[in-house]
């Protein structure tokens, strides 16, 4: 049955009741009914909600969210959206950023890297924020591997589908996705898990998490 489980909280727009299955396969109480945010919305939420001077400016969101996108435009004077398809403030290709060294002191990138040549997208995020900034980045990640599974063989969309998740996914990551972030100069890696009674609460996927790195 698809069913609510139980009613939740969204740290987002405060509602509460039952929320919506979303994805494939779908997910239960995945989908806030009031504002669309979803569990990784609503984990970066709690820990932002927390200490929102975690966010310095001037802000640079690769691939924004819309429901963040709304808010943060309300926040921020200097904030910044960028993609290479869809409408944003900058058209930017994530692998070779045509910005200047140390532009910016906050970097967002949630599930964008594993549709991409990360390893030229995280050198070049390195190089563009400052030497004191912060990058938080999200990725689909299977803690249970070593290793991350990827095959540039695999061409056919239905059979990329089937091995990561969707047909424009080129990996999945595996705890080795910190050597990645390392190996980009991110010395500082700082995890925000779900875990506890806020996965019951607010509607979360138990064990998800992002990284605030930094290279200092």
């Amino acid at each position: 049955s698809l069913k609510p489980l139980y009613p939740r909280t969204c740290p987002v727009c405060y509602y509460h009741g039952s929320f919506t299955h979303f994805g494939r396969p779908p997910r239960l109480d995945a989908r806030c009914p009031s504002c669309g945010s979803l569990e990784r919305h609503r984990l970066f939420w709690l820990w932002y909600k927390a200490d929102k001077s975690q966010l310095k400016e001037p802000i640079l969101h690769f691939a924004p969210e819309k429901l963040l996108e709304q808010t943060f435009r309300k926040l921020y004077k200097e904030y910044s959206t960028a993609d290479l398809f869809k409408d944003a403030d900058l058209k930017l290709n994530i692998e070779k950023i045509d910005l200047p060294s140390g532009s910016f002191n906050t970097i967002i990138c949630n599930h964008v890297l594993e549709h991409v040549s990360d390893r030229q997208a995280l050198a070049e995020i390195s190089r563009i924020l400052s030497a004191e900034g912060f990058f938080i980045v999200s990725v689909p990640i299977i803690e249970g591997w070593e290793h991350t599974y990827e095959n540039d063989s695999i061409k056919d969309p239905l059979l990329r589908e089937l091995h990561f998740g969707q047909s424009d996914h080129a990996r999945y990551y595996g705890r080795d996705f910190r050597d990645r972030l390392k190996d980009a100069g991110f010395n500082k890696i700082e995890e925000v898990t779900s875990e506890g009674q806020n996965v019951m609460d607010y509607g979360l996927l138990r064990g998800e998490k992002f990284f605030v790195c930094s290279k200092g």
